[in-house]
């Protein structure tokens, strides 16, 4: 199975999990997604009120410079250790 397809069929275990995961794996699972789907994050930082969106921001800023390809390999990583902790 290629990367690609592995990724693909982990964005959808993911949603399967038996129990959710914490708000920091969430977040995490978020920002690599969209790091290797959109690379870097882009636009302006949401303000202060905006505590979800500015959370979603940081997270994915994190990863600024990560290449598609290990943003892939790490969320495919991620995804198999919730399933092992939370089926």
């Amino acid at each position: 199975m290629t990367l690609e397809n592995d990724f693909i069929t982990c964005s959808e275990k993911v949603k399967n999990l038996k129990k959710r995961p914490s708000n920091d794996e969430l977040l995490e699972l978020y920002a690599l997604f969209k790091q290797a789907k959109e690379g870097d994050v882009q636009g302006k930082r949401p303000g202060m009120l905006d505590l979800k969106g500015r959370a979603k921001y940081d997270t994915w800023a994190k990863f600024k410079g990560m290449e598609s390809q290990k943003a892939m390999e790490s969320y495919v990583a991620l995804v198999k250790n919730l399933q092992e902790i939370y089926g």
